[in-house]
């Protein structure tokens, strides 16, 4: 059988990656391997969103979203390549981005037993133990009937119908 007529032809040895990686690449990748054309993918998209955020920065035009922060791009012999995008107007850019970093581990805030997992936060914004849950056993600060009435207020509203008039 041949296979000449065909137009397939099988390849000679196996493609390492044109990286130098060490692993095996394919025509289908660009002879690379798959971890070099996801990062050269990757970095290919990035590289087009700065584009356009600096365009839109630019040109003003608004359309496109501004996107403000720190793009990490890795560059093939390893090095990295830090990009920074900052919009025109900083006030708006540190209104939208507020990061709440964690203090320390979730401690129960009456008796500073380590919580974990199993803590209990309680309407008043603090965070309890299994002992000190109840609101009668931490003093809770939270309204409770006010936090009642308004709630039964919103889910049964006042309904008056017009008064008829009996004329017959």
């Amino acid at each position: 059988m041949e296979h000449d007529g065909t137009g397939c032809q099988a390849p000679e040895g196996p493609i390492l990656c044109v990286n130098n990686c060490g692993f095996f690449g394919s025509a289908a990748t660009m002879n690379m391997c798959s971890k070099c054309h996801k990062d050269l993918v990757l970095k290919q998209e990035q590289s087009k969103l700065a584009a356009s955020s600096i365009d839109s920065i630019v040109n003003g035009n608004g359309k496109e979203p501004i996107i403000s922060g720190t793009i990490d791009v890795a560059v093939g012999s390893g090095e990295q390549k830090v990009v920074s995008l900052q919009p025109d107007d900083t006030s708006a850019s540190s209104e939208a981005i507020e990061v709440k970093a964690k203090v320390g581990p979730n401690r129960c805030n009456t008796c500073r037993k380590r919580v974990g997992l199993t803590g209990f936060s309680c309407r008043c914004g603090n965070l309890f133990c299994s002992a000190h849950r109840y609101s009668e056993k931490h003093d809770c600060p939270f309204d409770y009937r006010t936090a009642g009435r308004d709630a039964i207020a919103k889910a049964n509203p006042v309904v008056k119908a017009e008064k008829l008039d009996n004329k017959i």
